[in-house]
């Protein structure tokens, strides 16, 4: 019983050795094997032995682009002002050999490499420079990370400056200076909204005064037009008056003449009509020769018939 028990548990051992030897390798990983303590292949995704006892896994290295982020640093500006900044580095590993030998920490190395980087860039420039300047200073951080992080097997991809942090005594004058700017522009807007108030006024009055002056002109013109076409037609009735009254009177010259009147006839009747015309206010009647004759013949006519 003694054998058969040790045969099984030997069994059970070579069974757990076998299954700790067979190795599978997830999507975005790589490992490091090592054979008695020296590199031997990396394993890429999928299934692998190891030789039991002799190979081991020495780096498990994850190949996704992974995100770092650094507490802030301190850092002196050119015009020697201390300020705080932290930035977070974007790194892939290419090379997980590289990765795993090296360097020992490749974390710490980075965050380190990454201070003395920013700290050399921000001393070349001013305080103001610094503020505007963020994508500047995150190429040229990217730049100097990625050449010297090229030998560790990573590959830095971006990095950014989280924050800048000024000291307290910074920071009250630039949102003073920053409330004056505000308050300046406003001013500025303010008065320009005024002027194009003025502007749109002056320009409403005088097209009100346009539009006044067309409407009396207009109104003149009008007038005019109404006052000549009154003369037309006070002129247009005074010559149809005239010509009524001189064809009733040509009217009864041609009656008289078709009744056979004859020419002293005619003349009576223009004594007549010197005779109304006398009738009244005339003081005086200048007769012609020619009616002079009838006059007497006038008054023994007027005998006869009474």
């Amino acid at each position: 019983m003694g054998g058969i028990f040790a045969l099984v548990v030997i069994l059970i051992l070579i069974i757990v050795v076998l299954c700790s030897c067979i190795k599978i390798v997830p999507q975005a990983h790589a490992y490091v094997v090592e054979r008695l303590g020296a590199y031997q292949q990396t394993w890429s995704v999928g299934l692998h032995i190891k030789v039991p006892f002799i190979d081991k896994v020495a780096k498990r290295v994850i190949l996704k682009e992974q995100v770092v982020d650094f507490a802030p640093q301190p850092v002196i500006t050119k015009d020697n002002v201390t300020m705080r900044i932290d930035t977070v580095v974007f790194f892939q590993i290419t090379d997980p050999k590289l990765f795993a030998y090296g360097v020992e920490n490749p974390i710490m190395a980075i965050e380190n490499l990454t201070a003395t980087t920013l700290r050399n860039i921000i001393g070349e420039m001013e305080l103001d420079q610094t503020l505007t300047s963020r994508e500047v200073i995150n190429t040229k951080m990217r730049a100097s990370l990625d050449i010297a992080t090229d030998p560790w097997g990573i590959k830095v991809n971006r990095v950014e400056l989280k924050n800048i942090i000024p000291p307290a005594a910074i920071q009250d004058a630039m949102e003073k200076q920053m409330k004056a700017e505000r308050e300046r522009r406003e001013a500025i807007l303010r008065a320009e909204g005024e002027k194009k108030s003025t502007v749109l006024v002056a320009e409403g009055n005088k097209e009100s005064a346009i539009l006044e002056a067309e409407a009396e002109k207009q109104s003149a013109i009008l007038r005019a037009e109404a006052q000549k076409e009154k003369m037309i037609r006070e002129a247009e009735g005074e010559a149809e008056a005239i010509l009524k009254v001189q064809k009733a009177t040509a009217d009864g010259l041609r009656m008289i003449r078709e009744a056979g009147a004859d020419e002293a006839v005619l003349k009576l009747k223009s004594l007549e009509a010197f005779e109304k015309a006398a009738d009244g206010q005339a003081t005086k009647i200048i007769v012609p020769s020619e009616i002079q004759g009838l006059a007497g013949m006038a008054a023994s006519l007027k005998e006869v018939w009474k």
